[in-house]
């Protein structure tokens, strides 16, 4: 802009941000804000269902752009600025946003190609460069399964590491993540009994709606394979969450030699029948890290008696998940999760001294995302982490398939979970078993 100073002299005062609106290109301006924030997902092969690599094929979506950022739809990122501070905070900054608009609102212009950076290299079909791929299992998704439910499936396969190995980073990649809710793994020593590549599960008893009847068989947790619980919790693949990177931390996972991989996969049909075949990706590392890194997952009671969510309560509370940590440890990484009904969650650290933190509060939950919030706290020998969570089940609620009905703890979308997954680095000498004490339903393993 323009002003005459009092001594008549033209003064150009040139603002900051976001640039002029004339000035603003595709190459220029946008394709960094893409790079930066978007292309993770929306490239081929990905989660979006658009592609943003280039200005052909990111023109067509301008406008619908700048509408996505200014409600700040996208790029998804829940987390209460109030609280915490975290280290992968993708949300756009005003400027940014700003940027998008002016370039959707003068022409969408391409620009000069000399303007636009380097394209970013990114791995195909995988979003880290794995060093180690083990084949995973296949199975047939049928596109109407009896009551359109497809249970829990528990799958043990050989993790083919001769020897002990630290892995830093794990991908779990589906051939078709439209039907795949959910796959975990979780390493497990190998047993005589164990048979590879055979799926198991265990059918409930289900009202008409799909939902597991309490007090006719179990409502939660899947079968196990030899007849033994196994840890399933290690990493999990998550819509907007597909990969576990310990390498920012500079932590690693140690895998005893000749562990198996046991996997728990859940798959939702969509009318349209396919084959899925799993592949999981690690990079490992040569030399010992200094630190281990630990995932970890609480919960709410199972109990229906407890855990019940009245029809067309539009704000209930459920039990909280609290555990207790005995050992010092740096708390990394936090992920709500829950299912169509979950509306907000609250990650809270009481400390010995009596002080409270909320290190994580997401108070408008999308079950659409599953997003991991990494972070950096250093947490005291006998600190609690205490969780709480709201859930909506009332006709406002958009993605409610059914307001009039209890809800209670099941494994299926339509039923409901209150889990805080979180993760902590530890000494590498640190027994992971012994890091927490409390409701901690699934063991953490290596």
């Amino acid at each position: 802009m323009f002003r005459i100073s009092a001594m008549g002299v033209l003064v150009v005062i040139v603002a900051s941000g976001a640039p002029n609106a004339g000035d603003v290109s595709f190459n220029k301006d946008v394709l960094p804000i893409l790079q930066k924030n978007c292309q993770t997902c929306h490239r081929p092969g990905q989660v979006a269902p658009m592609s943003f690599l280039t200005y052909k094929e990111a023109r067509p979506w301008a406008k619908a752009m700048k509408a996505a950022t200014l409600s700040r739809k996208m790029p998804p990122w829940f987390a209460d600025p109030q609280y915490g501070h975290f280290l992968n905070d993708h949300s756009l900054k005003p400027s940014e946003i700003d940027t998008i608009a002016k370039w959707a609102d003068t022409g969408a212009a391409e620009g000069n190609p000399k303007d636009a950076p380097p394209a970013v290299h990114w791995p195909e079909g995988w979003q880290i460069q794995p060093d180690v791929i083990v084949q995973g299992p296949v199975y047939d998704v049928p596109a109407h399964p009896k009551n359109d439910v497809i249970e829990w499936i528990s799958v043990t396969v050989p993790s083919g590491f001769k020897q002990d190995t630290w892995i830093t980073s794990v991908q779990i990649k589906p051939e078709h993540p439209a039907v795949t809710h959910h796959i975990c793994l979780g390493f497990n020593p190998h047993t005589l009994d164990i048979k590879y590549f055979e799926p198991t599960w265990q059918d409930k008893t289900r009202d008409e709606d799909g939902s597991a009847i309490p007090g006719r068989g179990p409502t939660f947790g899947p079968a196990s394979p030899g007849g033994r619980f196994r840890s399933m919790a290690e990493d999990c693949y998550l819509p907007g969450n597909p990969v576990a990177d310990y390498r920012d931390f500079k932590a690693a996972k140690l895998v005893p030699a000749g562990s198996d991989i046991t996997l728990n996969l859940h798959y939702t049909p969509n009318g349209t029948a396919v084959t899925d075949h799993v592949q999981i990706g690690f990079t490992v590392t040569q030399e010992p890290p200094q630190r281990r890194y630990v995932s970890l997952l609480s919960s709410s009671s199972t109990d229906p008696k407890v855990f019940a969510i009245p029809p067309k309560d539009g704000n209930w509370q459920s039990p909280p998940a609290e555990v207790t940590f005995t050992e010092d440890v740096e708390l990394v990484y936090m992920m709500p999760h829950m299912h169509f009904r979950g509306k907000d969650m609250t990650y809270t650290l009481l400390y010995p001294d009596g002080t409270k933190e909320v290190v994580l509060n997401v108070p408008h939950y999308d079950f659409n995302w599953q997003l991991g919030y990494t972070t950096s706290v250093k947490v005291p020998k006998g600190t609690k982490l205490h969780v709480d969570a709201h859930f909506d089940n009332s006709p406002n609620n958009k993605f409610n398939p059914n307001p009039n009905k209890t809800v209670y703890y099941g494994e299926m979308t339509w039923e409901e979970m209150m889990n805080p997954f979180f993760g902590v680095v530890v000494d590498k000498g640190v027994d992971p078993a012994k890091i927490v004490s409390g409701r901690v339903p699934v063991p953490p393993g290596a």
